[in-house]
């Protein structure tokens, strides 16, 4: 028995000895598919990643450099690149299947154009979407409308944007004034929306008209000259979609009378952030924003002059009602 025994042991000890050291599995190096999922009311939002960016912190206008770089670095963010996310929406009302905005896809391929695979693994298809609503029509909210041929990559949705966003990007006169490096908004505007205009798919509104009978619209101007706000209310909760209002989440919501450069109007883009923070912040409402850290969705506070950003938690999904924020 002792001689079994210590035969035993001699074969576990080489069966450890030979697992220590075999090679450990190669990693992986994929990420999971970039969606969430959230409820609102009877509304189904699903947040889509279509890639970053990375920012020049130098953008932002409003406070010293150094004062910049600080806020920064509370937020790990060391150097003079600010990362931001490249986020679109999905709104199933049960009537519409609703887009918001279309991701930077093939005008920057390097690091966006991501959209097409996260629908699909989000469950839903690019023919199933009916509704394109543009928050503005910057390349970064728009090049995902086509493939690099300029194919419409959404065929059966009816595209929407402001009426003075559209006469704005659309205007050969206003291009040829405009400064060289924003010349080329003007030339993704126009072929991105070229094959859905031919198809009598792309219209104009001007807020508050509401593209849908389930959205509320409104304007956001001073980032750009027709900028939108979208809102879905639906069972006592809401959430808002408001584009480019904020691009850096450790600047703008402590110090939000801070621009971007590449603003058209700062002092009207500022007013317009705090404007719709303020609104949100005393309803206690979503709202989802296409540069903030995927998804991009939560709520904000505010406290004085400043407000909070809480983004929302990954979770189960489940009908998200209305937060009772303390006035």
């Amino acid at each position: 028995m002792m001689r079994l025994k210590t035969k035993l042991l001699g074969l576990l000890n080489l069966m450890v000895a030979t697992h220590a050291c075999a090679a450990p599995p190669a990693q992986v190096r994929q990420q999971a598919p970039g969606y969430q999922r959230l409820a609102v009311g009877r509304y189904e939002v699903t947040a889509l990643f279509d890639g970053y960016t990375d920012l020049s912190s130098g953008l932002l206008q409003g406070l010293p450099p150094e004062k910049v770089r600080e806020l920064l670095a509370r937020q790990a963010i060391h150097g003079e690149k600010m990362p931001a996310s490249f986020n679109v929406f999905l709104v199933n009302t049960g009537r519409h299947l609703v887009m918001i905005d279309g991701g930077a896809g093939h005008c920057m391929p390097d690091t966006a154009g991501q959209l097409i695979t996260n629908i699909i693994a989000a469950g839903y298809r690019p023919e199933q979407i009916d509704t394109v609503l543009l928050t503005h029509l910057h390349l970064d909210h728009v090049c995902g409308l086509t493939d690099a041929a300029g194919k419409a990559l959404f065929p059966n949705a009816t595209v929407h944007a402001t009426r003075k966003e559209a006469d704005f990007w659309l205007n050969p006169d206003n291009q040829a004034q405009a400064p060289e490096g924003a010349k080329k908004h003007f030339d993704a505007a126009r072929e991105a929306l070229a094959p859905y205009r031919a198809a009598g798919r792309f219209q104009t509104f001007s807020p508050p008209q509401a593209p849908i009978p389930e959205v509320e619209t409104s304007y956001a101007t001073g980032h750009t000259p027709g900028s939108a706000i979208y809102r879905f209310a639906s069972d006592g909760a809401a959430i808002s979609f408001i584009g480019d209002l904020i691009h850096s989440a450790g600047v703008q919501f402590d110090h939000p009378y801070v621009s971007v450069r590449f603003d058209v109007d700062a002092q009207e883009a500022v007013q317009a952030r705090r404007q719709a923070f303020t609104t949100l912040a005393r309803a206690g409402e979503w709202l989802a924003a296409a540069h903030l850290p995927f998804p991009g969705i939560g709520h904000v506070t505010q406290h004085g002059e400043r407000f909070t950003w809480v983004p929302v938690a990954y979770g189960p999904y489940r009908r998200a009602a209305r937060v009772p924020f303390l006035k």
